[in-house]
């Protein structure tokens, strides 16, 4: 894969949209039989007001001049929501993209660790673009077991697709695995010429035939917020609410904080999980 794969995928990822709408829906007559589902390319072009070249040149990946107002038409045709329509706009101006990059954050400041740390009653941890985790506090550890991991096995695609423990770890797996893919490639969008991140998709490609299958819907979502179950073999099964939030200094790096709503079940199971890991040191140094 070179720098610009996603940027030569925009043609999958509008042809993926166009297949989304049928004619009737807006308006058009479903003119006989059709060799594609959705949309024909004359359609969106018509829908937008824009020539046929014009939409065939966004669609090969050579629209990179192309203004707000046709993206926000082609948006508004195919019906894209508001993350799908910042994905387009991404993707659609690659000299944009590289324009806004900035340098990667080589490590977590001393600051937001202590930031984490201070959390003893959330798990917290920070995921890079890449989806890498970066740093965490005691509780997150001891619910994931990052520090027992080798670095490169500190990542959540590779977790969730690459590990076995994967799905016993998250019951409801074929929805995390789909939603990983879906922030993995708005990811992708914004950090097209990252190495590592082409590189990770290409090995999550080549070893697994679930995340081929996800990665070639061209879903894009962001992970803002959502409620995610965990098996843990100490607690059981936990109902995990999380929250995430950007660092205004590091806007690649994303805090992510489970939040278990107070009384829970589920938060007097991390309670217990913090007492069991606060004991263990301990007992450790009694003996």
């Amino acid at each position: 894969m070179n720098g610009d794969w996603t940027t030569a995928g925009i043609g999958d990822f509008l042809r993926s949209r166009r297949a989304r709408i049928q004619p009737e829906e807006v308006g058009l007559p479903p003119h006989g039989r059709r060799r594609v589902p959705g949309l024909r390319r004359e359609e969106v072009a018509q829908l937008a007001g824009v020539s046929v070249d014009y939409y065939i040149r966004l669609e090969q990946g050579r629209g990179s001049n192309v203004s707000d107002a046709v993206l926000d038409a082609v948006a508004r045709v195919l019906r894209l929501d508001e993350t799908e329509h910042a994905y387009l706009r991404t993707v659609a101006r690659p000299r944009d993209r590289r324009a806004a990059a900035r340098p990667r954050a080589p490590r977590v400041r001393r600051g937001v660790q202590l930031v984490l740390d201070a959390m003893e009653r959330s798990p917290a941890f920070i995921l890079n673009q890449r989806m890498e985790v970066l740093a965490w506090n005691t509780l997150a550890d001891a619910l994931n077991g990052f520090s027992r991991m080798a670095p490169e096995e500190r990542c959540v695609p590779r977790q969730v697709f690459l590990d076995p423990a994967g799905r016993e770890l998250y019951p409801e797996w074929h929805a995390v695995a789909a939603q990983t893919v879906a922030h993995l490639r708005l990811s992708a969008g914004l950090h097209a010429d990252d190495p590592e991140l082409c590189a990770l998709v290409g090995e999550l490609s080549l070893k697994s035939e679930d995340f081929r299958r996800l990665w070639a819907d061209h879903e894009v979502a962001e992970c803002a917020w959502g409620v995610k179950k965990i098996h843990h073999p100490v607690t059981g099964l936990l109902t995990l609410p999380y929250e995430t939030l950007v660092l205004p200094a590091d806007p690649d790096l994303t805090v992510v904080v489970y939040t278990p709503e107070p009384g829970s079940e589920s938060a007097q199971r991390l309670a217990l999980l913090g007492s069991w890991v606060s004991a263990v040191p301990e007992a450790t140094e009694r003996a």
